[in-house]
């Protein structure tokens, strides 16, 4: 995959991929640190005590099952494979006799229900949901199908082929559809006793949110309007519904420069009249606009008279709770930290969520666990320390919660906390070869970007730190994410962390950047002026980073790189063209390069003010523009079936290299997607970037 115009030679591009081996002062490979546990999908049963998830070992995909009290983990399924087929959706019946999950598809990116063939076979795979009886053990899949939902007992209901299908497990009745309709169906919440199924129909200038009761019974459209109506949460007593409505239309055509108030209000239909009313409307200001953050609106409909959202109202991404009986929202999460992936609990009295904040001033970097009693309102950290607690749940017996753990060199386990005790489960599958042992801590970083804003970052030291040396700036992608001080709870950033780790063993210092945009440090970091093709101020924080590394006594100055993936693959290239002398060489995975493609000229005469202004910046704001003073290598890494960042970035970007005779390298990987399903070919992404990165910056 050599690209005749690139200068290395034949020879020293396929050295640059190849393991990094031993005998070089390696104490382990980059294959052995990409061997990380990654849990996901936790779910819980209250009935039975009993708790479930998915884990990916080196790229084969089972479900993993543990029951109370000893929670010893038992497999249950038997995909034995890399073949890049993910799970999702996993979750119980209410009475614990069965799980359901979707294998197949790529749910973090976009078309989440088209097949993933990594293994470029000549035949399609599919996108199936599949059951598990637990009392016989017996997995099989049911039918092509993708978010199914339970009702009553064992009747699931599931999107196939664009409309809503039903199926009773209890029956000898095939798998048939119920819901036919226009527009985008989905969003699917049965009633709390399985008789009625509100779903949401988007139909591109609006959205309804419609009841499905039986096959003869017309659908009821709950308070039609020209709005976007989504988020359908039931009242416990299954009279009412609550749900979120955004305009809808496309409004006039306002300054595209200008930033501007996104409304949402929340409403409650009655079910059986259809009408609604406006409960809550979110303040008209910058803060008060849609929430950006994990779960969006997070509404849920706990107990009688309550409803709860999140609202970044006060500068931080924040649970509240609407009194229904007086109109009267308080805040429940009070401090500044974010909150997100929110459970609650099954007599619906409290929550659990996870949280940057804590007792250690570097916590902001970190997740905790923390609780809050939605009968008092009283909040409570349940965990702390240095490691990372993410993605909570109770498990029904009293306040006893499961979640995922890690911390700086342990990946993700899945983990019980119980009377404030924790234990970890599943360590055993962590393979034996992992090289737990000799990883290191990165410690929290802060640097100011030339404009003053303030930057965070974990840095990673290597052991032998005596002499200058080479250094790297991460970047994440997102850009709405955060890297911690300890193993990611997202699989993507599992892998970076894993990078990062073996870079610190050969000889780099890192420094892992959390550039604004980000989440994490509140409303004003996470939503600012003038960034992304509206003037790319993030990238400043970028360029700061790489300056914070040419201050430190431990580097060399002239041996600073550079690589990302996604939005960080943008900011990677956005350094090599714009600072070449400072960043010597990068990786550029996946990235965006057009930002011009943001802006399509409207059809009819009206055209925004500032049409022209900001489409000029938008190609500023693009690496693309400043190609000419690119003078550092790259290496060019992308996926052609990558769902979230087209594929065209990368093959228009390398076209103006060709055209200009600039020199590249390039690793194309066919069939996969953005999140790299198959391990073997993460596996050979993380070896060329760190060692592109090696030969290039090492003496």
């Amino acid at each position: 995959m050599l690209n005749p115009r690139s200068l290395p030679s034949l020879a020293l591009f396929i050295s640059s991929l190849l393991p990094v081996l031993s005998g070089f002062g390696q104490d382990f490979s980059m294959a052995a640190v990409s061997k990380f546990s990654f849990p996901s999908e936790l779910t819980a049963n209250a009935n039975q005590s009993s708790i479930a998830w998915a884990m990916n070992e080196q790229g084969k995909r089972n479900v993993y099952v543990s029951e109370a009290p000893d929670y010893q983990p038992r497999r249950v399924t038997e995909f034995l494979e890399d073949d890049g087929q993910e799970i999702s959706s996993l979750q119980f019946s209410e009475d614990g006799e069965y799980l359901v999950f979707v294998r197949g598809g790529d749910h973090g990116g976009g078309n989440a229900s088209r097949p993933v063939n990594t293994s470029n076979l000549p035949l399609m795979t599919n996108v199936a949901i599949w059951t598990i009886n637990l009392g016989t053990e017996k997995t099989e899949s049911l039918i092509e199908g993708d978010d199914p939902v339970w009702g009553a007992r064992h009747q699931l209901a599931f999107i196939k082929n664009g409309e809503i299908w039903m199926k009773d497990l209890d029956s000898d009745k095939a798998p048939h559809s119920i819901i036919q309709n226009r527009g985008r169906l989905g969003e699917l919440h049965f009633s709390p006793d399985g008789s009625q199924l509100a779903f949401v129909a988007n139909r591109g200038t609006h959205s309804l949110i419609g009841i499905y009761t039986d096959p003869t019974t017309p659908i009821k459209w709950l308070a039609p309007s020209f709005q976007r109506d989504q988020s359908p949460r039931w009242s416990p007593d299954g009279k009412s519904l609550a749900f979120v409505r955004t305009l809808g239309g496309s409004g006039a055509a306002l300054p595209l420069m200008e930033k501007r108030h996104q409304p949402w209000e929340i409403w409650i239909a009655d079910v059986q009249t259809g009408e609604a009313e406006m409960k809550w409307k979110a303040p008209e200001t910058l803060r008060g606009s849609v929430p950006s953050t994990h779960g969006g609106f997070n509404l849920h409909w706990p107990i009688k008279d309550q409803l709860v959202y999140l609202s970044y109202e006060d500068g931080w991404p924040h649970l509240y709770s609407r009194d229904l009986r007086n109109n009267s929202s308080v805040l429940l999460t009070p401090g500044d930290f974010m909150v997100e992936q929110l459970s609650l609990h099954p007599n619906g009295q409290s929550l659990v969520f996870a949280a940057n904040g804590g007792k250690l001033p570097d916590d902001l970097d970190r997740r905790h666990l923390a609780t809050v009693d939605l009968t008092t309102g009283s909040f409570e950290w349940k965990t702390s320390g240095k490691g990372i607690e993410a993605y909570p749940v109770f498990t029904g017996r009293e306040d006893e919660i499961a979640f995922f753990s890690a911390t700086p060199k342990r990946p993700l386990l899945p983990a019980i906390l119980s009377e404030g005790e924790i234990s970890l489960l599943g360590e055993e599958l962590i393979p034996e070869d992992f090289p737990e042992a000799d990883l290191i801590s990165p410690k929290q970083v802060q640097f100011t970007a030339a404009d003053g804003t303030t930057v965070y970052g974990q840095l990673f030291e290597p052991s032998d730190n005596t002499s200058p040396k080479p250094a790297v700036v991460f970047v994440h992608g997102g850009p709405q994410r955060q890297m911690l001080l300890g193993w990611s709870y997202m699989d993507y950033y599992s892998n970076t962390y894993a990078i990062n780790q073996k870079l610190a063993e050969m000889g780099f210092v890192v420094l892992s950047v959390n550039y604004r945009l980000g989440i994490g440090y509140g409303y004003e970091f996470h939503r600012p002026s003038g960034t992304y093709y509206q003037g790319a101020a993030e990238y400043q924080d970028i360029k700061a980073a790489g300056q914070y590394l040419a201050g430190l006594e431990q580097v060399n100055p002239e041996r600073i790189g550079i690589y990302g993936g996604s939005y960080g693959g943008y900011l990677t290239a956005m350094a090599l063209a714009r600072d070449s002398d400072l960043f010597k060489v990068g990786v550029d995975i996946s990235g965006v390069h057009d930002m011009d493609h943001r802006y399509e000229l409207p059809e009819g005469v009206e055209v925004a003010p500032d049409y022209e202004e900001a489409k000029r910046i938008a190609w500023e704001s693009s690496p693309i523009a400043d190609l000419d003073q690119w003078t550092s290598p790259v290496l060019f890494i992308h996926s052609d079936d990558d769902r979230n960042v087209a594929f065209y970035h990368s093959a228009d970007l390398v076209r103006r290299f060709d055209e200009l005779g600039k020199p590249y390298d390039y690793l194309v990987i066919p069939g996969d997607t953005h999140h790299w399903m198959k391990f073997s070919n993460m596996v050979e992404v993380n070896e060329a970037t760190v060692n592109f990165l090696n030969k290039h910056l090492q003496p």
